[in-house]
């Protein structure tokens, strides 16, 4: 879905209640400080009874007040940047904001958690053209705690400068420079409603992040970390962003891998009904994410062609295909993340890290029942690449091959869990798998080409048209999947080259 959205780059600053805002004019670049007056701003954020959404830092508000009144969907990007989704006035939480944070509630429903009324003295800093580089404005809050507290309130004094849209985000830099040399601090808080929840004596809403000195410690933090991805990627699948759907398709894959890898540290029986479901939510995702991936593969083939080869509505032909694969994909894809199943599969995985089923290998040393899985896991590999490198090229050297590629990237995933506690051995493991993993996945790509344009080229004989371009991109295709079997030897050579041991 699309939506009313703004990037939000700012920075915020503890304020005494009697401070006024220094003086920017000096700040390179500002020609003028521009009095824009004051604002009385209403806000109430919802969240659900155990603060899901603070705990992944979005916010969720109605506001009145100022020009931008409405609901208000914030969701993190980097610190001090922040997505704001943005929908009409309405009295319920609106269902497209629901939606992109469906993955955080899972269905537990939205009440009001604070309210934050703020007056606002608003100060514009534009440049010697009077273009706006950044709003500066000092806000007095008093916030209202409305669900889950003692109806506790909290009162302070903030300043917060935004970033005007396609502003160089350098340009707060030298503003926050100015600012502590005038004594500001930036703001403990990373928004108001984390300062109002702190203030009015919430729980944390989330705890604090253990020390990787086990195995169990290590493969959740991993867990959890690809869970959290799985959700903040939701929402970009469902506003569309670019590249969403694969990102999204692969936390699902590093969980289920983690879950076969780490065998030893979890209990299999608990986290293998778990493990099939990602295995269903990644082959819906796929769908998308394959179309996706071949139609960029057939453009370019298409655009490197010279014009004389091109004989046909070949483009045509092409963006008709590529047209009707996506909208359908598209619609499958949304079609899984509305579904009651995904919402299970959510659920179950949160009880699983919640509780999670440890076995004693979790109480044994990160570095060592890593190292050990991630030996498995190359060996694995290993005997994969062995066995397809034995075939004659071929469907069973093709379908051998592919086996291999999803082995090397179980390997490279087990490695990348393991970097934070074996270091700059893990690290070069990832990157030796990672350029076998390319090789055999140009390779398999190259498989579905193939099978791709043969149905083109037969749609277009039927049709009337001629199919010389189609098939001589199915030569090209045939001839570089040759190529991809001719290098991968060399390259898993170099993958299996002793080098320092993980352990």
């Amino acid at each position: 879905m699309r939506a009313d959205t703004k990037r939000e780059i700012e920075r915020k600053y503890e304020a005494d209640p009697d401070t006024r805002l220094p003086d920017l004019t000096g700040v390179r670049g500002v020609t003028a400080v521009l009095d824009r007056g004051v604002i009385e701003l209403d806000a109430v954020y919802y969240d659900t009874e155990d603060l899901r959404l603070a705990a992944a830092s979005v916010t969720l508000r109605r506001r009145t007040g100022g020009e931008d009144a409405g609901w208000h969907l914030k969701l993190p990007v980097a610190p001090g940047v922040r997505d704001e989704v943005r929908a009409p006035l309405e009295d319920g939480v609106p269902s497209s904001l629901a939606g992109l944070v469906r993955a955080r509630t899972r269905g537990a429903p939205l009440v009001p958690l604070v309210r934050l009324r703020s007056r606002r003295d608003v100060r514009h800093l534009v440049d010697a053209d009077g273009a706006l580089l950044a709003e500066a404005s000092t806000d007095t809050v008093r916030a209202e705690r409305l669900t889950g507290g003692d109806g506790g309130t909290a009162e302070w004094t903030e300043i917060e400068v935004e970033l005007a849209d396609d502003g160089d985000p350098a340009f707060l830099e030298a503003v926050d420079k100015r600012l502590r040399k005038k004594g500001l601090k930036p703001s403990r808080a990373a928004s108001k409603l984390a300062r109002a929840l702190r203030d009015t004596g919430a729980p944390p809403a989330a705890p604090p992040p253990a020390k990787d000195t086990t195995a169990g410690d290590r493969v959740l933090a991993h867990l959890r970390e690809q869970a959290d991805k799985l959700a903040t990627y939701d929402a970009a699948v469902r506003r569309d962003l670019p590249d969403s759907v694969h990102r999204m398709r692969v936390a699902t894959r590093r969980l289920r891998s983690a879950f076969r890898t780490y065998r030893k540290v979890l209990d299999p029986a608990a986290t293998g009904p778990v493990a099939d479901e990602l295995k269903w939510l990644a082959r819906e995702l796929g769908v998308d994410r394959d179309q996706e991936v071949l139609t960029e593969r057939l453009t370019a083939r298409v655009d490197a062609l010279p014009v004389t080869l091109l004989l046909g509505p070949v483009r045509g032909r092409l963006r008709a295909w590529a047209g009707a694969g996506r909208a359908a994909a598209r619609e499958r894809t949304l079609a899984a993340l509305d579904s009651d199943r995904y919402t299970a599969l959510l659920d179950s995985l949160a009880a699983l890290l919640a509780d999670p089923p440890l076995r004693p290998a979790a109480r044994k040393d990160a570095g060592t029942v890593l190292a050990r899985a991630v030996r498995k896991d190359h060996d694995r590999l290993a005997a994969r690449v062995d066995r397809a490198l034995a075939l004659p090229a071929g469907h069973d050297r093709d379908v051998a091959l592919h086996e291999a590629r999803k082995a090397a990237k179980r390997a490279r995933y087990a490695a990348e869990a393991a970097v934070p506690v074996l270091g700059g051995p893990a690290r070069r493991f990832v990157g030796r798998v990672k350029a076998v993993q390319k090789v055999l996945g140009d390779h398999q790509d190259s498989v579905v080409a193939r099978d791709t344009l043969r149905d083109l080229a037969v749609q277009a004989h039927l049709s009337g048209e001629t199919a010389f371009t189609w098939g001589l991109l199915y030569g090209q295709e045939e001839a570089l999947g040759a190529e991809r079997e001719r290098e991968l030897p060399e390259v898993w050579a170099r993958a299996s080259r002793p080098g320092k041991p993980l352990r």
